[in-house]
């Protein structure tokens, strides 16, 4: 059960394995661009192609998704992004356990955007774990978890592709020792549990008056959906790179540009400055700054504005 493209590599993986996929669940096509064309998700996309039969229920409800299930006679339910709660009847129906892959070391995280959620807060490590599933939001017991680096440059991006990597080989290593009798689950510490809520396109605004390394995170958190942002005259500006600088300049306002040229925009934060590498002005493309102060003229003293 798995939805967006981060969920395909799992799925590629248990093929490869030599397991036997009965069947996917994914959410239903989906309206999409200026067309309206109804389009599959990455995981159908895939799944099609490689001949697995596909269901995507509206109502996980439904008396004939759950027969369907009960129809396939799976060992395994394995979830992946699948996007939407699944009841507790659709989890007793494997033969073994409904296994969830999420996207941080549980307790720590639990919830829609584990992956941004732990660049926002300045992580130097966050992880994988594969639990099982139980009624209550990513509570259930651990069964494994790969603890993975975050980097400097990372974005949610970059850091959802290493998840996906190390995520892949740990569901694979799951099913595999829980085949031999060699993986015990083990409770949560419920006392010690932290949340990642869903992330709004609002949360990309960025309020100037923060600390810089807490405006990098931001934009790093955001990449690539839903994107910081600002405005400049009114005009907004994405920004998707930018790196702190040592410098106070304790006579600038918080949002003030202080310096602008092909090297980066400085802008003043709460604490020190941020220095802006890459660019995107309303309607046009992302862009490094070099390039957009080519044209655009940026004016130092205008104060950036979040709304």
């Amino acid at each position: 059960m798995g939805t967006p493209s981060i969920s395909v590599p799992f799925l590629e993986s248990i093929l490869n394995s030599g397991r036997d996929v009965v069947c996917v669940v994914t959410q239903t096509d989906k309206a999409k661009g200026r067309g309206h064309k109804l389009t599959p998700s990455p995981v159908k996309e895939f799944a099609l192609s490689h001949g697995i039969p596909v269901l995507q229920p509206k109502k996980l409800s439904e008396p004939s998704f759950s027969e369907a299930i009960r129809a396939a006679e799976p060992d395994y339910i394995v979830v992946v992004a699948y996007g939407r709660i699944i009841p507790a009847e659709i989890l007793q129906i494997p033969k073994k356990y409904p296994v969830n892959v999420h996207a941080s070391l549980l307790p720590e995280y639990r919830g829609a955007s584990p992956i941004q959620h732990a660049i926002l807060d300045g992580k130097r490590y966050t992880g994988v774990t594969t639990m099982l599933m139980s009624p209550e939001l990513d509570a259930g017991d651990i069964l494994l978890q790969e603890r993975i680096e975050i980097e400097g440059h990372d974005t949610a991006g970059s850091l959802g592709i290493k998840m996906a990597i190390t995520g892949a080989d740990l569901l694979l290593r799951t099913l595999d020792g829980v085949d031999r009798g060699e993986i015990v689950p083990v409770p949560q510490s419920h006392e010690n549990a932290s949340y990642a809520p869903l992330i709004r396109k609002e949360d990309g605004r960025i309020e100037w008056q923060d600390k810089a390394e807490n405006i990098c995170n931001r934009i790093r958190a955001f990449d690539p959906w839903p994107g910081a942002f600002t405005f400049y005259n009114n005009k907004k500006w994405g920004i998707w790179k930018a790196e702190v600088m040592e410098e106070s300049f304790r006579s600038s306002a918080p949002g003030e540009i202080v310096e602008a040229g092909p090297d980066g925009i400085v802008v003043k934060t709460g604490d020190m400055a941020l220095k802006i590498t890459e660019i995107q002005a309303e309607g046009k493309r992302r862009m490094a700054v070099t390039e957009y102060v080519r044209g655009h003229k940026v004016e130092k003293g205008v104060i950036l504005k979040g709304i």
